[in-house]
């Protein structure tokens, strides 16, 4: 699925704290320090407190600058992407209607699967409504003045930290070199800011360095260049497929009925059903079998049913359909609305 990502520059977000609720401000890194502070992701005694916004809510584990957030803009664009500290609160935020969605990682080219999200799957009763695909690059980030020589110790994530292992030991010499796991690779990038650690690195995004102040040491230190992650879109209700169509039918008994039983017989729901006279032709002349023609508006059946021309069982149905209608045309599949006006 290709999907068009503007600038994360351009797509606000809503940090939340126990000071940000009162209010929106633009997300960026002047705008994550509060009385002093830097934001910390949502906690399961946060998700009653959120505050109402009119734009899409999609939680996302982790804080503002972690690959995730970057998966959250790429899938709704000019959402406001909520943090989240556990994937089990983003799935709690979603069924308690505090937010909208979320995008939770599933499985990494590198990493394999995410079992703790398979799990919470089980668990809740969220539906999956998409996926897309994030491309994880990493970088060395340290406070300004911070040159590679001073580096001790280097923080992030434990898949992060093995996914750059060997450019690491490259790029620091330093014997003795600690490397410390943390919850994310945006956190480790946040407890560096905060904590102005001068002998820390931190692996994370390019994002996190813009919002922390930090300095880019070394970008793309992944070892391997294909490191994609899978995440999925998840909401409250299922996406319910729909196809419209349009078709003509011959003048006779029980023809209409013929038609609509192609979809009865495969268990196929038809959500509306409407006709028109034909402006190309609208009468159509007939002999009605006494030797007097009798003429007869020539329709236009317009059908909505609740399938995905994706499904065999629908391309099955509209063969059939076509082996006695003159005119048949698919209008398109789409998503339908279930959400409440």
């Amino acid at each position: 699925m290709k999907i068009t990502v503007p600038s994360i520059d351009r797509l606000r977000r809503r940090s939340l704290s126990s000071a940000s609720l009162l209010g929106e401000h633009s997300h960026t890194a002047k705008a994550l320090k509060i009385d002093g502070s830097l934001t910390r992701p949502l906690t399961s005694s946060d998700v009653s407190n959120l505050a109402n916004s009119s734009k899409l809510r999609v939680a996302y584990q982790g804080v503002p600058g972690a690959h995730s957030e970057a998966a959250a803009g790429k899938a709704y664009p000019n959402c406001d992407a909520v943090p989240c500290e556990f994937f089990e609160t983003a799935f709690e935020a979603v069924e308690t209607r505090k937010v909208d969605c979320a995008v939770l990682p599933i499985e990494n080219s590198l990493g394999g699967s995410i079992h703790r999200n398979y799990d919470l799957l089980l668990r809740h009763n969220l539906h999956i409504v998409g996926e897309v695909q994030h491309a994880v690059r990493h970088c060395l980030l340290a406070l300004p003045g911070v040159n590679l020589v001073d580096i001790k110790r280097v923080l992030s994530h434990p898949q992060a930290l093995a996914q750059c292992e060997h450019t690491l030991t490259k790029l620091l010499t330093n014997k003795g070199l600690v490397r410390e796991a943390v919850d994310d690779t945006a956190g480790a990038a946040q407890y560096i800011s905060l904590n102005n650690l001068q002998d820390a690195a931190a692996i994370a995004s390019s994002r996190a360095a813009e919002l922390y102040d930090l300095n880019i040491l070394a970008p793309d230190i992944q070892d391997d260049r294909d490191n994609i992650t899978r995440f999925l879109m998840l909401a409250r209700e299922p996406i319910m497929p729909r196809t419209s169509i349009v078709f003509s039918l011959e003048e006779g008994p029980g023809v209409l009925f013929k038609a609509l039983a192609v979809f009865a017989m495969r268990d196929i729901n038809l959500t509306k059903i409407e006709s028109r006279p034909s402006k190309k032709k609208p009468l159509r002349v007939c002999d009605d079998g006494n030797g007097m023609p009798s003429k007869y508006f020539d329709y236009l059946f317009y059908v909505d049913f609740e399938a995905s021309m994706a499904d065999p069982n629908s391309r099955n149905a509209l063969n059939h359909l076509q082996e006695f209608a003159p005119f048949l045309r698919v209008l398109g599949s789409y998503p339908m609305d279930v959400s409440q006006a």
